[in-house]
């Protein structure tokens, strides 16, 4: 499923759709900017409730919002630590100037490493794959590490038919990533 296609599910109150982004593609992204803004202090469910609610006010105008020009990821991360922060200003007792300056100075020190973004990245290369298992043998071997033989007993396949799975798959993504890049240049041009 393509961003524009994940948007326009999330707008149709898909909720199957809404749940798996929300609660498990998007956890690692919200947990991190929950830490940086709320240093852990807040509920995640609550948190990305409230999240969700003030991106499909007024009939989804935010969700409306996205265009395409940079990953569903990236968008929602600068969306989110915008609304977070918000949020977090109004909850801040205003007990003196120098709590609300030290506040600020820290907001502006959120980034998220760029091992991160890399990985959000691979996992959406991954999510494009039509073919599941092949995402599932990229997932496995290179981002959890797990070991050939491991791999091959799970999927009750030699360890030389897993390199050959493995290496069918890594031509499928490396072929979607270049699609993706080529649209995401088409579409700044």
């Amino acid at each position: 499923m393509t961003d524009l296609q994940l948007i326009e599910r999330l707008i149709a109150r898909d909720e199957r759709v809404t749940m798996q982004f929300f609660y498990k593609d998007c956890r690692p992204l919200f947990m991190s900017v929950i830490h940086n803004v709320f240093h852990d202090k807040v509920d995640y469910d609550e948190l990305i409730s409230e999240l969700y609610i003030h991106l499909m006010e007024n009939d989804a105008y935010r969700l409306k919002q996205f265009e395409g020009r940079s990953s569903i990821y990236q968008w929602l991360k600068i969306t989110a630590i915008r609304y977070f922060l918000e949020k977090r200003d109004k909850m801040i007792e205003k007990d003196s100037e120098q709590h609300l300056l030290e506040q600020a100075a820290r907001s502006e020190i959120i980034e998220v490493s760029p091992q991160w973004e890399a990985k959000m990245d691979v996992h959406y290369l991954l999510s494009q794959m039509p073919n599941r298992r092949y995402a599932y043998v990229i997932e496995r071997l290179v981002l959890d590490e797990c070991s050939p033989q491991r791999l091959a007993e799970e999927l009750g396949v030699t360890v030389d038919n897993l390199y050959n799975i493995k290496k069918r798959a890594m031509a499928n993504l490396t072929a979607i990533a270049i699609n993706e890049t080529n649209a995401y240049e088409r579409s700044i041009r």
